[in-house]
């Protein structure tokens, strides 16, 4: 059973997205993540050799935006999830001048994008803890 990282973390999450995982002819997973699924993330027009990548992981949502709490079944191919930025100095620095309404990203497995996300709502970006 999944235990939501709100309760964990005391905080809402950052951001919402929906999301879309490549299939593996498109350069995807060969098969479908489970929730706690640990992906880093990429802005889209990034180029990572420069930029890195991010630790913002995904916590995924029913189709009615409940979080999923059955951690032992694969989540859907596509739908919406919860975004948590891990490190708060990368949210203050980073990801408040970055994240808005209708940005592109991608689920990020090393320098492998396994799915593309476009960022659907804001929700405790600006008010979570900086440090």
């Amino acid at each position: 059973m999944w235990i939501p990282y709100e309760e964990i973390r005391k905080h809402h999450p950052d951001f919402r997205v929906k999301y879309r995982f490549y299939s593996e002819n498109e350069g995807g997973r060969k098969a479908t993540p489970f929730q706690g699924y640990r992906s880093d993330f990429s802005y889209d027009g990034d180029d990572i050799r420069i930029t890195g990548i991010f630790a913002i992981h995904p916590e995924f949502e029913d189709a009615n935006g409940k979080i999923i709490l059955d951690s032992g079944s694969p989540v859907p191919l596509e739908g919406t999830a919860r975004m948590w930025i891990l490190f708060p100095h990368m949210r203050k620095e980073v990801h408040t001048k970055r994240v808005e309404l209708g940005v592109i990203g991608y689920f990020m497995e090393g320098p492998k994008r396994v799915a593309v996300v476009e960022v659907i709502e804001i929700v405790g970006l600006h008010s979570n803890p900086n440090l």
